[in-house]
């Protein structure tokens, strides 16, 4: 069984992020899910977390994993040599979350915001749960 990741669908950088993955992953390890979409809503809903998540979210095994520590698992998963880092693991989460929060707290600054979720194209649209 893979692993689902919730991500901003209104974040260019984030809608980068899920095609990067995308095209390392040729075996569709991963599904996706916007946190605006009504799957990303629910699975929010579902296990009491904060709908206004800042932060790109990881389930895997049935447990859920945000910020650094999601995409140091993502990266894991990958193919060439991303999942060496996940060597960066070690480094005390409250660290890497404030790399990865300054980096959350600009994206839309830096990349910008569209006005609605990427479409897919119909060879990957399958992996995307809506």
């Amino acid at each position: 069984m893979g692993a689902i990741i919730l991500f901003d669908g209104e974040c260019h950088f984030c809608n980068r992020s899920v095609q990067f993955t995308i095209k390392r992953d040729p075996a569709g390890y991963f599904q996706f899910s916007s946190l605006q979409g009504n799957y990303g809503k629910k699975l929010l809903a579902d296990n009491q977390l904060n709908d206004d998540v800042d932060s790109m979210i990881l389930i895997e095994d049935g447990k859920f994993y945000c910020k650094s520590t999601a995409a140091l698992r993502i990266c894991k998963h990958l193919k060439g040599l991303w999942p060496l880092a996940y060597l960066f693991i070690v480094i005390p989460t409250p660290i890497r979350n404030l790399v990865y929060d300054f980096i959350a707290k600009n994206r839309y600054k830096w990349f910008g915001k569209a006005e609605s979720c990427m479409l897919p194209s119909p060879g990957i649209r399958k992996r995307f749960l809506t």
